[in-house]
């Protein structure tokens, strides 16, 4: 797909708009490079694994305090080499004006913290589901309190049978409640190439799929190749799964550029291909829908190309977009995830070396 845009005008250190040409209707935003407030305690963001809004407006992240280098972390050294930085606790809960509401996580007593940190929701009870994609280590889903009580854990940690397996996981990218059934649907993901659902409540296994709503197969498929014939299963990693207001659910097929839609049985629906020509990691890292009844648009999270793409839910027309590579606020470096408020504003999160977190207002 073509992406439209065109650069904003940004005005010395007031909000930026970042904004492309776009038709009538078509969402548009600005960045407030003020949001998040400082952190206390020196603290400083590692990589962001994850980013979750929840039904009170608060935004949730999770970051990964171990891929601080020593000169970021200069304060938490022994000796310490500088005043600050000391790293943040992994999940951290801030309101809708940036101040840090509470933070926890870490190693405890009954679960199997995990090591790379990756893929954060909230439930309508409050309850915070995470994942982690470490590839020696992570194969389990661990569900909390707001507060940070540990609940239960759906698989476990070095324990992986493959993409068929009725019991473990496979490096799990994110994880999601659908309330209506009760169920967590998982992307399934990393070390896996599957959508697999078990029963919130109990952890009980219930199915699972893979491209097209066929059986996963774990056989390497090899780099993605533009020019070959497209992909009859899912590349890793199986990064993102979504579900909209009409029952659709959504998957991020990165590396194959493209994201899948299903009905919750795991019946094929709709491919859609986006940026093709994307090698590297992929363009399809995370989706989210527009807050209007009807979901009109998606907005697609590229974290190689370092966009945002705006896209017309019913046939996957892009319609415009915004962000760039770069440092300023408003650009991206490897954006990684995404949350939408019920404002319909978008959070990011970026990895690698990008390590932040930003806010952009929607304006239209």
């Amino acid at each position: 797909m073509k992406t439209i845009r065109c650069a904003a005008a940004l005005a010395a250190l007031v909000l930026a708009t970042i904004a492309p040409v776009l038709a009538e209707g078509v969402p548009a935003f600005r960045v407030d490079p003020f949001w998040p407030k400082p952190l206390p305690n020196h603290w400083i963001f590692g990589q962001i694994g994850g980013i979750a809004t929840d039904r009170h407006d608060h935004v949730w992240v999770y970051q990964r305090p171990r891929t601080l280098t020593d000169d970021e972390k200069g304060a938490a050294v022994d000796p310490p080499t500088s005043k600050c930085c000391v790293p943040a606790p992994p999940v951290m809960e801030f309101d809708a004006e940036g101040n840090l509401v509470q933070a926890w996580g870490g190693e405890g007593s009954g679960y199997d913290w995990p090591r790379s940190e990756h893929g954060i929701y909230v439930d309508a009870n409050d309850h915070v589901w995470l994942a982690g994609n470490d590839k020696e280590n992570d194969a389990q889903v661990l569900e909390f309190t707001r507060d940070g009580k540990f609940i239960k854990q759906i698989g476990e940690a070095r324990h992986s049978e493959g993409s068929n397996s009725t019991r473990y996981l496979g490096r799990p990218a994110l994880a999601i409640v659908d309330e209506s059934a009760h169920e967590l649907y998982v992307a399934d993901g990393y070390g896996n190439r599957r959508i697999v659902v078990f029963d919130a409540k109990t952890g009980e296994y219930r199915r699972h799929w893979g491209a097209y709503g066929t059986k996963p197969d774990d056989a390497d498929p090899g780099k993605y190749d533009p020019g070959a014939s497209i992909a009859k299963q899912f590349r890793n990693p199986v990064h993102c799964v979504r579900i909209s207001h009409d029952g659709l659910v959504y998957v991020c097929d990165r590396v194959n550029d493209r994201f899948q839609v299903f009905r919750k049985d795991g019946t094929f629906v709709a491919e859609y291909v986006l940026e093709p020509n994307t090698r590297f990691v992929g363009s399809v890292w995370d989706i989210g829908f527009s807050t209007d009844p009807e979901q009109k648009y998606l907005f697609v999270c590229d974290g190689t190309n370092n966009e945002i793409h705006i896209l017309l839910r019913e046939n996957g027309k892009e319609v415009g977009g915004f962000g760039r590579q770069g440092r300023n606020a408003g650009e991206f470096h490897w954006v990684h995830t995404m949350a939408i408020d019920s404002r319909g504003n978008i959070f990011t999160g970026d990895v690698d070396t990008g390590k932040r977190v930003q806010r952009f207002e929607r304006i239209k």
